[in-house]
């Protein structure tokens, strides 16, 4: 990316006036940053139409629109900012700094399409790559393009090495917004409900460093309108996605009829993310990336799971190549003295007792050896609307169909996760349809392990089921279907310490949105930097 430090370069129209007001949505001290040529440039007015007339401040461009971050390869000196609009634009850039300098550099942004295949509307996004950051800094930063107000924030690095940091997680959120049927009629958006909101508050009280999307976002495949609910969760969320960096996992109802060969083109258009993929088909699809001590490797699952739950069935679509990948990523982390902790984000799961999707056996077939002969510390996963967790397991029940997770230990508080790995169901971000109420009562789970060579018309291919005794499971809410969980490092104080995982998983409530503790717990493992 194109990297400047002219520190005379303010976005077109942008007097100190507007810099101020911008800034100070950034954050208390904000304002008090260094501005940068304060005489506005001439606005451009090639984009108004011939019934607009812009004022003075307003240039006619399309508006900064879903400002989200997300992280480059490096998320200690890398990171993205991305934002919608609805046509092209000019000179697209982000000027950036810290809260001491202000805006010293700049850098261009590159511009992705996509054409709906519904409506034939482009979508366009713009994405920023900042680079040579400093770990553990804060950075307040600016979006705009040519004839736009601009829109900022401030965000801060991962830091390099051991260090404590916080990150959440859940899936399944939805867009609190409303649209239109195919009657004219106005709707909710697909699956929508006040909670979709209220998480989004909830993530901003606890303020991690980063926060992890586990599929399934905005259910925009099921609406008749596909952009507008793109642009209502992006609308949603970036009162928290432009603070931190939002790292979302591809689920099935990301996979839109004629959106790219994959139905993903939307999803992979919208975000910018860590993707070592040259095939462009397969770009942002899977993902890895190190904050602190911990490896987070992001999945897309279409691709191993049996189940049928999208547009288009896609299973076995990367011949491999997302095994491939995993296998990869799981050698080089623990063989690595930096990491300690090896997170896994995924859509669909490998263990359920709910009475709803279930498990599904492809994944528990290509992932579960894998994650035992790598030992992954934490699977987190949402498509179940409901929380629920597991023991920690390691290896399969003997001569079990189902390939039957087998816990290694009743341990529910504190967990070492050398023995085994703990899978967490997250699947309360917001969605309608909850499924707390249907867990099986009678100590049994259900699993995918077969689904139907066709669907009918309008339908998915039928899965085949079957039961299992769920020998694995730890703790379900039965009580509560909204709420997401949050994951605090303790580094450990020397070589070969003991580092901790605090876990705390919170409820979503009704009506008001408010955050109560359902339950907290601990994992944790020797450092990976000891004597070997």
């Amino acid at each position: 990316m194109a990297t400047s430090n002219d520190s005379a370069d303010l976005p077109d129209g942008l007097s100190r006036r507007h810099a101020l007001g911008l800034l100070g949505t950034a954050g208390a001290g904000a304002a008090a940053l260094p501005l940068l040529g304060a005489t506005p440039a001439a606005a451009d007015t090639s984009f108004g139409s011939p019934a607009f007339h812009p004022t003075a401040d307003a240039g006619g461009a399309p508006p900064v629109q879903g400002l989200h971050l997300t992280f480059g390869a490096d998320p200690s000196s890398q990171m993205v900012v991305s934002w919608l609009t609805d046509g092209p634009v000019k000179r697209p850039r982000v000027m950036y700094g810290t809260p001491e300098h202000g805006f010293g550099s700049s850098t261009v942004a590159r511009t992705r399409t996509y054409t709906d295949g519904k409506s034939g509307r482009v979508v366009y996004v713009h994405h920023a790559e900042l680079s040579r950051l400093k770990p553990g800094t804060d950075y307040v930063y600016m979006a705009s393009h040519e004839g736009a107000t601009p829109d900022s924030a401030v965000f801060r690095t991962a830091p390099r090495g051991r260090a404590p940091l916080t990150f959440t997680s859940f899936g399944d959120q939805s867009a609190p917004q409303v649209t239109w049927s195919a009657d004219g009629t106005s709707v909710m958006d697909a699956n929508s409900t006040p909670a979709t909101k209220d998480i989004v508050t909830g993530i901003e009280q606890v303020a991690p460093l980063f926060h992890l999307l586990n599929g399934d976002l905005c259910y925009a495949n099921l609406d008749v309108d596909r952009v507008r609910t793109w642009n209502n969760f992006f609308t949603n969320n970036t009162r928290s996605a432009r603070f931190r960096a939002w790292m979302p996992a591809a689920g099935n109802h990301e996979i839109e009829k004629a959106n790219g060969p994959l139905g993903l083109g939307a999803y992979q258009t919208y975000f910018d993310l860590p993707s070592t993929e040259t095939d462009a088909e397969l770009d942002n699809l899977w993902y890895a990336f190190t904050a602190g001590s911990v490896r987070v490797i992001v999945l897309q699952n279409d691709d191993n799971a049996l189940q049928d739950g999208g547009d288009v069935y896609i299973s076995g679509y990367s011949g491999g190549r997302q095994l491939a990948f995993l296998e990869k990523e799981l050698r080089a982390a623990r063989s690595s003295r930096d990491i300690d902790w090896v997170v896994v984000a995924m859509h669909q799961v490998m263990i359920s007792s709910t009475d709803a999707n279930g498990a599904d056996l492809g994944l528990r077939q290509k992932y579960g050896p894998l994650f035992d002969k790598y030992g992954v510390d934490l699977v987190l996963c949402g498509h179940e609307h409901n929380y629920e967790r597991s023991l920690a397991v390691r290896g399969v029940v003997s001569g079990s169909e189902t390939l039957t997770p087998n816990p290694v230990s009743s341990a529910t508080d504190a967990i070492d996760t050398t023995h085994g790995t703990v899978h967490m169901i997250l699947g309360g971000g917001g969605v309608s349809g909850t499924t707390n109420q249907s867990f099986f009562k009678d100590g049994t789970a259900k699993v995918i392990t077969a689904v139907s060579a066709s669907a009918p018309a309008g339908s998915k291919r039928t899965s085949t089921y079957v039961k299992e005794q769920a020998v694995w499971t730890g703790v379900r809410d039965v009580d509560h279907p909204y709420g997401f969980a949050s994951f605090t490092v303790d580094p450990g104080r020397h070589a070969g310490d003991t580092t901790t995982l605090h876990v705390t998983y919170y409820n979503v409530n009704k009506p008001d949105g408010d955050l109560s503790v359902f339950e907290k717990f601990t994992l944790h493992r020797k450092r990976s930097d000891g004597k070997r």
